[in-house]
């Protein structure tokens, strides 16, 4: 796959269905994205024309209210 090329039709299905397999076997989009050589956006745009259920993003959640000593 070419970086810059656009993609169409049966090639960007089957590339959806490549990359959906392995999203949902637990690669991340920046993954994917570098795998590929294409950008977050356009992997990110495609798994959800696939019908992806995304994750969440993760990481440790900000507290929102402090404790008064």
């Amino acid at each position: 796959m070419q970086p810059a090329a656009r993609i169409t039709g049966r090639l960007r299905q089957q590339v959806a269905a490549d990359l959906k397999k392995k999203y949902e076997k637990g690669a991340s989009i920046r993954s994917l994205a570098r795998s590929t050589g294409r950008s977050y956006g356009f992997v990110h745009k495609v798994l959800i024309e696939a019908g992806v259920q995304l994750r969440g993003r993760g990481g440790a959640r900000r507290r929102t209210t402090r404790k008064r000593r």
